[in-house]
């Protein structure tokens, strides 16, 4: 039987490093209010030149020198994005344009927020174990600064730019080992963007709408339930997992969730102090963190986990 293992991983953030202290100076906020709700320190901002693609195709380009292969040797690309370039077409046809991969291979995107790479990469398994791919090249990217009301301190402090790639190959060994994907639309008042384009105007506010209080309740309820689903239906126990990898969106829910999972913080990819939540490229960001700064290990299980607007959630179980 064909398998889906991680081959090479690559992430990318913009110069632009802005700091608390930074947004003080711009709307009615502290470093000390930041920090205490939500452990970010720090924000990466796309300079106005840099598109999502943009940071996509750099990730792309540094996972695919980690995994030692060429562009053409990718045959799919999965980009999840709340943020694309354009309407249409999508942002990863972009991507396979910047990265001169001229041998056809499908390339789309894939929408469910700050759960878009949980989607995306389950998706990326599926063709792998199906035999349809043999390298997929699987990115979550977001320019999350564009849609934020600069003006609103409850929600422009928590967001940042940035992308995170990684090559999924075939092998014969077990890389992604279970993975579970779940909705709920009757939530989607909680977190949403609700402007959308017609006749050639925005209709509706293009900027972040978020319960806070609503969004943590239900995010730790979901994260800890989906959690405890993948390990218990993979046939695996808590103390088989060596890093939890979670959505990097807000240092309380994560421990939160690690609380209620049994781990301890040491066992925990912690990255939100330094790039804030950066949607549906904050777990391959933090994946490529722990990898590159020798925290994970060949042979080591990482559990995946995130959650988005929508509300759409999921957690995949991986053999690194």
């Amino acid at each position: 039987m064909q398998y889906a293992k991680i081959s090479g991983t690559g992430s990318y953030l913009p110069a632009n490093r802005v700091s608390n202290d930074d947004l003080a100076k711009k709307v009615d906020t502290s470093d000390e209010w930041i920090t205490t709700r939500t452990g970010i320190k720090f924000r990466h901002i796309a300079d106005d030149s840099e598109k999502t693609s943009d940071l996509a195709a750099e990730s792309a380009r540094r996972a695919l020198a980690d995994a030692n292969l060429q562009a053409d040797d990718i045959d799919l690309i999965i980009v999840a994005t709340a943020t694309p370039d354009m309407q249409f077409p999508s942002t990863a046809t972009i991507v396979q344009q910047k990265l001169g991969i001229a041998n056809g291979c499908p390339a789309f995107d894939v929408q469910a927020v700050c759960a878009g790479f949980m989607y995306a990469l389950t998706t990326a398994n599926a063709y792998i174990k199906s035999g349809m791919a043999k390298n997929a090249l699987v990115i979550g990217a977001e320019t999350f600064s564009r849609i934020v009301d600069w003006n609103d301190r409850t929600t422009c402090v928590l967001f940042g730019d940035g992308a995170g790639a990684i090559i999924l190959s075939a092998s014969d060994e077990p890389g992604i080992i279970h993975g579970k994907l779940k909705a709920d639309g009757n939530y989607l008042n909680l977190l949403n963007v609700p402007g959308q384009i017609a006749n050639g105007q925005i209709c509706g506010s293009p900027y972040i709408s978020m319960d806070g209080p609503g969004v943590f309740k239900f995010a730790v309820k979901m994260l800890s339930k989906i959690a405890d689903d993948v390990i218990e239906e993979a046939g695996y126990t808590t103390d088989q997992i060596d890093w939890l990898v979670p959505h990097q969106a807000n240092k309380r829910i994560i421990d939160s969730t690690t609380k209620h999972l049994g781990l301890s913080m040491d066992k925990v990819i912690l990255t939100v102090q330094d790039h804030g939540n950066t949607s549906a490229a904050s777990i391959p960001l933090a994946l490529d963190v722990g990898i590159k700064n020798g925290q994970i290990k060949r042979g080591q299980n990482l559990l995946l986990e995130g959650i988005g607007g929508g509300f759409a959630w999921g957690a995949v179980l991986v053999k690194y």
